[in-house]
């Protein structure tokens, strides 16, 4: 009778951020409204719903950082915060009335593919269902990575990753150790900075930081937008191109970027007067090979009195000391980790188990790999937004993922156009071919010869992240799938005589 009253949807979408939700409106405006957005959240959003730290926002301009099919003439800056970023997103779930088809505090289990019945089978935290095909957008940014640094568990104040922010805990007047420099640490510590007692900063590396080009959009501007759409359209398409033409030094010619290592050198010199800091502070590698971040308060913040700068990773915690690897030791009474993300070994892969009772993970474990960044072999029907090679150094990924909505979309026409109860499997050969021309483009890129150790990278040393090339070029390579490149998989037939022997059976 369970089995019976299992819910059987075309399409399940897990996540309800900027993938899934994408998902979501391209089904219904393909015309297709058989299908549930999985959310183990009680909201929408996404990273954008998790990380809600002080100062929290985007480093892709606002403009270009939106969905193409709804813009927003509303945006307040440049550079959005993340409640502008959110409240964009809840609006785009209601605008294009996709809230009865979430399933909110549902989070995925387990996924596990059924050969015979050809559909997947779904096991949540709100229930069990089944479905022809399974869409994955749960986003490489989404499951916060803390190391396991010795007596952690014995600290006796607050530790919290940056995409889990306590807001319950003051931290005014408090001794707070951020540990990290990445994209989310350079945006905390200016922001909290002013109102703790202390700031204590764990740098393992320095990052290249330059001056971010933010400020207030106008009213002129707003009401240009809106009531002149084609002004919006240019913008947004002048702040793709400006993109686009930088991404050749990025990927072909990286000694290119040394103008730039320039002005990220001129930035930090003009707020860092300490030579020793400045020197701490100044990165050995090639700029580009680590996100390049953008911030005018970084630096300000380092120089204050109340900031102190360990050049080192945190090695250890002895109580409420933190020791840093060069032996440095502070007081602290919080602990922020802006350590980062599961990128290269996404947990979700571990719970998706293929055609070969094998999980995604173990397919996995010598590097993710997926045709055109959507299907793994031996996982028929599945398809992930922002999959393996899809990520990008310098631009918006909502660019990428519209690419990927359209693949998706003719995935599905493809499975109507055949016929029948079917699934499609990416051929072995076909994901091996298109891994191999990702990896060969990556073999110059600044992200594999800049001389850094980066998120991008794999525990192998593959950049199993990155996407080589111009968005152009990953919309062209996703615009309509190539049946050559899958296996058409059919019900398994009934050996001989069992259909007549069942008949006689029921007649009995």
């Amino acid at each position: 009778m369970a089995e019976r009253e299992r819910q059987h949807v075309r399409v399940a979408v897990i996540g309800s951020g900027f993938g899934g939700l994408g998902a979501a409106v391209r089904l219904r405006r393909q015309g297709i409204t058989d299908f549930v957005v999985l959310e183990r959240a009680d909201s929408v959003g996404g990273t954008w719903r998790d990380n809600s730290y002080p100062g929290c926002a985007c480093d892709v301009p606002s403009h270009l950082y939106s969905f193409s099919f709804a813009p927003n003439p509303e945006w307040p800056r440049n550079f959005s915060g993340q409640p502008h970023i959110r409240a964009y997103l809840e609006r785009v779930t209601d605008t294009f009335g996709l809230r009865p088809h979430i399933r909110f505090n549902s989070e995925v289990r387990g996924l596990r593919w059924d050969g015979d019945a050809l559909h997947w089978e779904i096991d949540t935290t709100g229930g069990a269902l089944t479905a022809d095909v399974v869409v994955s957008a749960t986003g490489p940014l989404s499951d916060p990575k803390v190391p396991d640094v010795p007596g952690i568990d014995r600290f006796p104040g607050k530790v919290f990753h940056s995409a889990r922010w306590d807001h319950d805990y003051a931290l005014r007047g408090k001794r707070v150790a951020v540990i990290g420099t990445g994209a989310s640490a350079i945006q905390i510590v200016p922001a909290i900075q002013p109102e703790v007692a202390r700031l204590t900063l764990f740098q393992r590396t320095p990052p290249w930081v330059l001056p971010r080009a933010d400020r207030r959009i106008t009213a002129v501007e707003k009401w240009l937008h809106s009531k002149v759409p084609a002004t919006r359209v240019a913008r947004r398409g002048l702040l793709w191109g400006i993109r686009e033409m930088q991404v050749s030094a990025f990927t072909k010619r990286p000694n290119e970027l040394g103008l730039i290592e320039l002005l990220a050198k001129n930035h930090l010199r003009k707020a860092v007067k300490d030579p020793r800091m400045r020197a701490a502070l100044t990165p050995d590698y090639r700029i580009g090979c680590k996100r390049i971040l953008l911030s005018n308060t970084y630096y300000p913040a380092l120089a204050r009195p109340n900031v102190d700068l360990v050049p080192a990773g945190l090695k250890e915690v002895r109580g409420s000391t933190l020791v840093g690897a060069d032996g440095s030791e502070a007081e602290v009474d919080a602990i922020v980790f802006g350590t980062g993300f599961h990128v290269t070994d996404m947990p979700i892969a571990q719970r998706v188990i293929g055609a070969d009772g094998t999980t995604l993970a173990e397919e996995w474990k010598d590097g993710m790999a997926a045709l055109r960044g959507a299907s793994a072999a031996g996982f028929p029907n599945f398809l992930t937004i922002i999959g393996p090679n899809t990520g990008l150094g310098n631009s918006s990924m909502i660019l990428m993922i519209e690419s990927q909505l359209n693949y998706m979309a003719d995935f599905l026409r493809q499975l109507d156009a055949l016929g029948g109860k079917i699934a499609l499997d990416a051929r072995q050969s076909a994901v091996e071919a298109w891994t191999r021309t990702v990896q060969r483009r990556m073999e110059r890129t600044v992200w594999n010869t800049g001389g850094c150790d980066s998120w991008y990278l794999d525990a192998n040393g593959r950049n199993t992240t990155a996407w080589p090339g111009t968005t152009a070029e990953f919309r062209k390579a996703t615009r309509q799938v190539d049946l050559a490149e899958y296996e058409v998989v059919r019900p398994p037939k009934e050996p001989a005589g069992r259909s007549a022997d069942a008949r006689a059976e029921v007649a009995a």
